[in-house]
């Protein structure tokens, strides 16, 4: 049995979102009006493991805290409660462009990016060619990150994950973007990537991928776990019990 590379138990986080009781800086001055704190409850206690290999698909509603969690095993979040502990090098994909410089170069981005990764600047150098080539960005990669579509930098970001030796990679909503050969370019590396005996964690609300991608699925609800097993048993019964949730009827 392989080993466990991500165990998560009693997660809770909340967020405090501060009302202040005033729309404008007019109402401020003539009617004052006492602010208060709201509590706000995204992840309710939630446990699990996950083994090294295994290729977990998390699905779940807007705001049922698929992206949360995820934040939280990449530490861009700290939990408000319980541990989450991970073992192995994370490659997160969690926004289009996240950690990009918009005034830098594609090219200066990778160096920034896959430094942040883990990898040293000998490593980039030898992977540099690899990330252009498989970006597809060549004729553009000299350019500011700023003039790049969000398909194109989801290309970069995606092209900088793939070639840092992770033995985790994270990807939210990321295959969403970009042209049909793009995407199937990307689905291969994956299973190339779960193949090699990795961990994949994808969030994505497209079935063909859940199909393609996924050995396990995690179904969240309401910020708790409503389902986590086998995608043929999860993914009926999400689908029986939601409305215009994916973009494919199940197969």
């Amino acid at each position: 049995m392989q080993e466990v590379v991500i165990k998560v138990r009693d997660l809770h986080k909340d967020f405090r979102l501060t009302h202040s009781g005033v729309g404008s800086l007019k109402t401020l001055l003539l009617w004052w009006k006492r602010s208060y704190v709201e509590d706000f409850h995204v992840l309710k206690g939630l446990t699990f493991d996950i083994r090294a290999g295994e290729s977990v698909a998390i699905i779940g509603r807007n705001g049922a805290g698929k992206s949360t969690l995820l934040s939280i095993l990449s530490r861009i979040y700290k939990a408000t409660s319980g541990t989450a502990e991970v073992t192995g090098r994370i490659a997160p994909l969690l926004e289009l462009g996240a950690g990009f410089h918009p005034d830098l170069t594609g090219l200066q981005n990778i160096f920034i990016n896959a430094s942040i990764l883990g990898l040293s600047k000998k490593q980039i150098e030898e992977r540099v060619d690899a990330i252009v080539e498989f970006s597809e960005l060549i004729n553009h990669i000299d350019a500011p990150v700023r003039t790049y579509s969000s398909g194109m930098a989801a290309r970069l970001g995606f092209a900088v994950a793939v070639h840092v030796d992770a033995e985790i990679l994270l990807i939210d909503e990321v295959l969403s973007v970009g042209d049909f050969a793009f995407k199937e370019k990307c689905a291969d590396k994956m299973r190339q990537f779960r193949e090699a005996g990795k961990t994949i964690l994808l969030v994505s609300h497209t079935t063909a991928d859940l199909h393609r991608l996924a050995s396990r699925c995690m179904w969240l609800q309401n910020g708790q776990i409503e389902m986590d097993g086998a995608p043929e048993v999860v993914l009926p019964e999400y689908l029986k019990r939601s409305t215009n949730t994916f973009d494919m009827p199940i197969e």
